[in-house]
């Protein structure tokens, strides 16, 4: 009876202590310490107050406090109580380290501190006209010469995406160009030089023009395009740097569906004239001509996944916010109330609200950065939600910069996604790209795919352990019930039963 006694005081002991550290687990406490960052970014001259909710007290060192500092100490030894929230500091641009140490000694979290250039810039939301052109005609199909039967081009290995850089020694820019020296081959009886680029390679290639019966003309069988328009949204402009960013994603060849590469091109000023609302299933968009054409806005240098970037001297017309304001990094953005500026008529830039639904928290660039949702009734009621148009128009929340609209639900028009502005910026050139950003992204995203694999090892390593703990309990409380105790323990065999199947489900 001792000896079972004493077991069953043991079986108490473990559960007790099991549901002690499922608890501990799930206190405010323990949540702020898991969640404590790693690395804090902040701009100068932007504080952060960090919150852990400890009933401890703790030595916070800093390595470098010419960089940061801990509740406005020059110190960098600053004693503070974990129950109360502390104060980082920025003093310079620069990057140093933050610990924390119970009684000055144990370390118990790290973290980096990067202090960045206060950046702020004029938020658009201005409806715009986009022409670019491609660095060299691209391909966009083959056709058959009359006479022939088929096509020279295909014959010589041109692709379709493939763009034309220089022909017999030349270098060609417009298609009226690609007519002349293929005329003149022709009429020599010639083969032309083709110099083309395929991805990032070049290659060169020979090409007879052949003689259609038809037309009366020489032919090379290629369907070639320079050139792309479109309307877009302007979603910021850097008066310091003269610099702006729109769209929020890439512009793309209409037929082989390869972002274009920019060899030229210019923003000008657009009209909204009417709005093709949108349904389920079916996108709506904006209908607008370009006008003052001869009025650039600005240039355009790159076409990035996340826009198209370049040059502008002067601010922009008929904008709703005149001055510059702070950008949030993609950490500060909070799932919740936001808003966008765009325009529906005419020029007219105006603020709607937004809820940002759901965040997809990203430390490198990738497009698809948050879920937002159109909650405005008035613009609802006008364009349904997101349109094709209104892409590139900037995200605003607690006065901050904070993303930009990329794309729309097709089975939910009034939602859509946005990208972070952040990843704008930097393709942009105002934001510099942080240290692990740096190099090819090939090198990132495989370093990146690592760290997730090995880290879904451990969340999986802990969660069968923990899994199996909660089995051993549910033992227990079983055999317990069996042996005829009262309904607490049916409450408990209920409550470990639901908790292992959440444990299996996640």
């Amino acid at each position: 009876m001792r000896a079972l006694g004493r077991k069953q005081r043991i079986k108490w002991t473990g559960l007790c202590l099991a549901v002690l550290l499922v608890l501990g687990s799930m206190s405010t406490p323990f949540r702020q310490y898991m969640a404590f960052p790693t690395e804090l970014r902040l701009f100068s001259g932007t504080l952060k107050e960090i919150s852990l909710t400890m009933p401890v007290a703790a030595t916070a060192v800093v390595s470098d406090p010419k960089v940061a500092t801990v509740n406005r100490s020059t110190s960098d030894h600053v004693q503070v109580h974990l129950s109360h929230p502390f104060t980082v500091v920025p003093k310079n641009i620069g990057q140093t380290q933050l610990s924390l140490r119970l009684f000055g000694l144990v370390p118990v979290k790290k973290m980096k501190v990067k202090v960045l250039p206060d950046i702020r810039v004029i938020p658009g939301g201005q409806s715009i006209g986009v022409k670019m052109k491609s660095a060299g005609p691209i391909v966009v199909g083959h056709h058959l010469v009359s006479g022939m039967g088929k096509s020279p081009s295909e014959s010589s290995d041109i692709r379709v995406g493939d763009y034309i850089l220089a022909m017999d020694g030349e270098p060609i820019h417009e298609i009226a160009e690609v007519a002349k020296v293929v005329t003149k081959a022709g009429e020599e009886g010639r083969a032309i030089q083709v110099r083309l680029r395929r991805g990032n390679k070049q290659k060169l290639v020979s090409l007879t023009p052949a003689w259609d019966k038809k037309e009366k003309v020489f032919r090379i069988g290629l369907y070639i395009r320079n050139s792309a328009a479109g309307v877009g949204t302007l979603t910021f402009y850097d008066p310091q740097r003269e610099v702006y960013g729109a769209l929020g994603h890439v512009i793309t060849d209409m037929d082989t569906g390869e972002p274009i590469a920019v060899g030229g091109g210019k923003i000008i000023h657009s009209n909204v004239t009417s709005i093709q609302k949108g349904a389920t299933g079916e996108p709506g968009e904006k209908r607008a001509i370009f006008f003052r054409e001869n009025h650039v806005l600005g240039t355009i240098k790159r076409n990035t996944p996340f826009g198209i970037f370049g040059s502008m001297s002067h601010e922009p017309d008929s904008g709703m916010i005149r001055e510059p304001v702070p950008v949030g990094l993609s950490e500060e953005v909070k799932e919740g109330p936001a808003k966008i500026l765009t325009v529906v008529d005419g020029q007219k830039v105006e603020s709607y609200d937004i809820e940002i639904a759901h965040l997809i928290h990203q430390k490198f660039p990738a497009t698809k950065g948050m879920i937002i949702k159109v909650t405005d009734p008035k613009l609802l009621k006008k364009t349904g939600g997101i349109v094709q148009g209104m892409s590139g128009s900037p995200i605003l929340q607690n006065g901050k910069l904070v993303g930009a609209v990329t794309h729309v639900f097709v089975n939910d028009p009034t939602s859509g996604y946005g990208t972070y502005i952040e990843w704008m910026l930097q393709d942009a050139g105002v934001l510099q790209t942080t240290a692990f950003q740096k190099g090819r992204r090939f090198f990132v995203f495989k370093r990146k795919f690592t760290e997730r694999k090995s880290e879904k090892s451990r969340n999986e390593c802990f969660r069968c352990r923990t899994l199996e703990l909660n089995r051993v309990i549910l033992e227990s409380s079983e055999s317990a019930l069996k042996r005829g105790r009262g309904r607490m323990w049916r409450r408990c065999v209920s409550s470990w039963r639901m908790i292992i199947e959440n444990l299996r489900n996640y």
